[in-house]
């Protein structure tokens, strides 16, 4: 069964960095699409970035030129390096997978992680 789990989470300072890792295990599938999301207090579950097995990479909003996915396949962990960080940036920080072919099918993601919280003050 397939697992997430992500870690990195913390409080910094506007301007800080923080390196986000999302642990897969059990997976099983030939593909991977890979998605980061950001749910800040009361508002919407919103897309950061996302990435392939197939090499593309796309990133959404404010995490364009700060933000960078990344993937190792050998440890199965996607990461999700934050820089120049701003308080805008808070939020619960969620992993979340599917196999490309599910995914082309759905649009959707079928596995999600629990979270990680990250907290930027002013």
């Amino acid at each position: 069964q397939e697992q997430l789990m992500e870690s990195g989470g913390g409080t910094v300072e506007s301007g800080g960095s923080l390196n986000l890792s999302c642990a897969v295990s059990g997976w099983t599938e030939s593909t991977y699409c890979m998605g980061w999301y950001r749910q800040a207090p009361g508002q919407e579950l919103q897309g950061v970035a996302h990435l392939t097995s197939m090499g593309a990479i796309t990133y959404e909003g404010s995490a364009k030129g700060r933000f960078t996915v990344s993937h190792d396949n050998e440890v199965m962990t996607t990461y999700l390096q934050m820089k120049n960080l701003r308080p805008e940036d808070t939020g619960m920080y969620f992993c979340a997978a599917a196999s490309c072919e599910f995914m082309v099918k759905e649009r959707r993601y079928l596995h999600w992680g629990q979270g990680t919280q990250v907290t930027v003050s002013p």
